[in-house]
């Protein structure tokens, strides 16, 4: 039996937390065999990143070049020195809000001082170990930002897609949206063709064909139709004279008192932003692949990749999900594949710059339309909507005020908001119990020994306990999840006693569903056992049933279970 609890146990060493996974690669061997897969999901990536890099930087208000420095500088840097095996760093389509608005204010100058700024403070959190810290967003907050930053990047392309004359565009949605219908007599039929079949290119290449560069060949398709028909459009070559085919020389940003104190506030939204997209990217890689990332390591290199991308002209890097999701179901071995993604997009721009300039932005607006309804996570809204009124009332307050207000204020509330709510829910589950052994209740509603068992019965090498204890809610589920992830093959099964765990929310429910599907991916029986009837309720909200897992209401129970080799409860013991 193994009790856990947050932040028990000596702490890792100075170079557990800081050594790039690069290193650790490269310590357990690596040949051709390895090289031969990270270059094919290199590759791959990179073909992924041409041109999305270039649609995100548009959208920010950068130039397509910009976002080809970030992804090439950027995204070399994160697989260098990061600690994650997987991580593909970029521009990111989290940030084109953040970006915009900088620039707006601040001009390209200001733009690439805040990126340096962050950089500096994102290397700075990862040096004081605050990278644990992150992972203490709420789940809710998470979904409810994301889904508003969604929202505001479609509603930036509008203008793009049906091809409207605007003389200034504002930013802020509700001042957008009238300025909009304004133009609607600019309307351009053959920008919102090329939109459409871009769009329709996509999606059906992702059903049809899933292993095909969709975003790829649905560009080149229009960027040849508008050649081949002369079509009233405008292109990369039209609005921005095309792209360099060669990175330009490093350039230190000009600092002074006045210029660090204007742009501080927007250097540290991009701090607060990169560290969360890049943590929860890296957690969707360890979900994906088994793996484990150091997240003070990855911070310290997303703060060298935002002061290097800064350098040549780039703008905010963080690990982007979406690439390194391809990235691993590429088959990557390790970081040399997103190291090898950034030399092919440093190829691509060398040898084919020219042809950047017949791209249509009307096809780079469908691509992020695209990108902008992935983004919101549909399943997760529908889980959270299930899962009661707190969890609902912190995504919407999160998604209204990422639309109506800021990004940093959403974050900052919803965090806020989740905190109250748990310390309400918490509340509520305070009780005076008298000083039996045992938990009065009958064998019907699921009655046990309050953490009792024959450990005897349980002493076998093929079967693994452990015990919560205390309320498992989001800032435990970071301590409590990495302890409970180390799933060995030699196991056959995992037993999880929640009997002494009075409260569990959405953020721990979802740990466990990760868990869960680890198990199973491992071939790992896993038994909740002891769970109320509460926390199984929103165990099975989220998802939480045969055969993922089976339950149980006591230990022994399960352990007599798993030797007989069934996966329904023995009543008796």
């Amino acid at each position: 039996m193994k009790t856990v609890k947050p932040g028990q146990g000596d702490g890792p060493s100075f170079a557990e937390l800081y050594t790039p996974k690069l290193v650790t690669v490269l310590r357990e061997g690596y040949g051709l065999l390895q090289l031969r897969a990270d270059a094919i999901a290199g590759l791959t990536v990179a073909i992924v990143a041409l041109p999305l890099s270039m649609a995100i930087a548009i959208a920010s208000g950068a130039t397509p070049a910009q976002g080809l420095y970030t992804a090439i500088v950027g995204g070399f840097l994160v697989s260098l020195l990061g600690g994650s095996r997987f991580q593909v760093g970029g521009p990111a389509g989290a940030f084109i809000v953040l970006v915009a608005a900088t620039v707006a204010q601040h001009g390209m100058d200001g733009l690439i001082l805040a990126t340096f700024l962050s950089g500096l403070m994102l290397a700075t959190a990862g040096l004081l170990r605050l990278g644990v810290f992150i992972k203490f967003i709420p789940f809710p907050v998470t979904v409810g930002f994301t889904a508003g930053i969604a929202v505001i990047i479609f509603a930036s392309q509008i203008s793009e897609i049906f091809g409207l004359s605007l003389g200034h565009e504002p930013g802020k949605l509700l001042e957008k949206i009238p300025a909009l219908w304004e133009a609607r007599t600019t309307l351009t039929p053959a920008a919102f063709g090329v939109s459409l079949t871009s769009v329709a290119i996509i999606l059906w290449l992702r059903t049809w064909r899933p292993h095909w560069p969709g975003m790829l060949i649905a560009v080149g398709i229009a960027a040849v139709a508008t050649v081949l028909l002369n079509l009233p459009v405008q292109t990369i070559g039209t609005k921005f004279g095309g792209i360099p085919s060669i990175l330009p020389a490093p350039n230190f940003p000009e600092l002074s008192v006045d210029k660090i104190m204007a742009v501080l506030p927007a250097a540290m939204s991009f701090t607060l932003l990169g560290a969360i997209e890049s943590l929860l990217s890296a957690v969707v890689a360890d979900g994906m692949s088994g793996r484990r990332h150091r997240s003070n390591s990855e911070l310290v290199a997303q703060g060298a990749a935002n002061i290097g991308s800064s350098l040549f002209g780039g703008f905010c890097v963080t690990g982007t999900i979406a690439r390194t999701a391809t990235n691993v179901r590429s088959g990557a071995h390790g970081p040399i594949a997103g190291i090898l993604h950034a030399v092919f997009l440093l190829l691509f721009m060398l040898v084919a710059a020219p042809l950047a300039a017949y791209i249509p932005l009307a096809a780079l607006a469908g691509v992020l339309a695209v990108v902008a309804w992935n983004m919101i996570e549909k399943p997760a809204i529908a889980v959270l909507a299930r899962s009661g009124w707190g969890e609902i009332v912190v995504l919407s307050a999160t998604f209204f005020l990422t639309i109506f207000r800021d990004l940093a204020e959403a974050i900052i509330v919803g965090v806020a908001l989740g905190s109250v709510l748990f310390i309400h829910r918490m509340s509520r589950t305070t009780a005076v119990e008298t000083d039996t052994p045992f938990v009065g209740r009958d064998e019907a509603d699921t009655a046990r020994p309050r953490g009792d068992y024959d450990k005897e019965l349980s002493a076998n090498p093929d079967i693994v306990v452990y015990r919560i204890t205390g309320a498992l809610f989001f800032g435990a589920t970071a301590s409590i999840g990495s302890v409970l992830d180390r799933i060995q093959d030699r196991h056959k099964a995992l037993i999880v006693d929640f009997s002494s765990v009075p409260f569990l929310d959405a953020t721990g429910a979802n740990m466990i569903k990760g868990l869960a599907h680890k198990a199973h991916k491992c071939g790992v029986t896993l038994w909740l056992s002891g769970a109320s009837r509460d926390i199984r309720r929103v165990f099975i909200n989220h998802g939480l049933k045969k055969p993922l897992v089976h339950y149980t209401s006591t230990v022994d129970k399960a352990v007599l279970a798993i030797r007989s080799g069934t996966t329904t409860e023995i009543k008796a013991a």
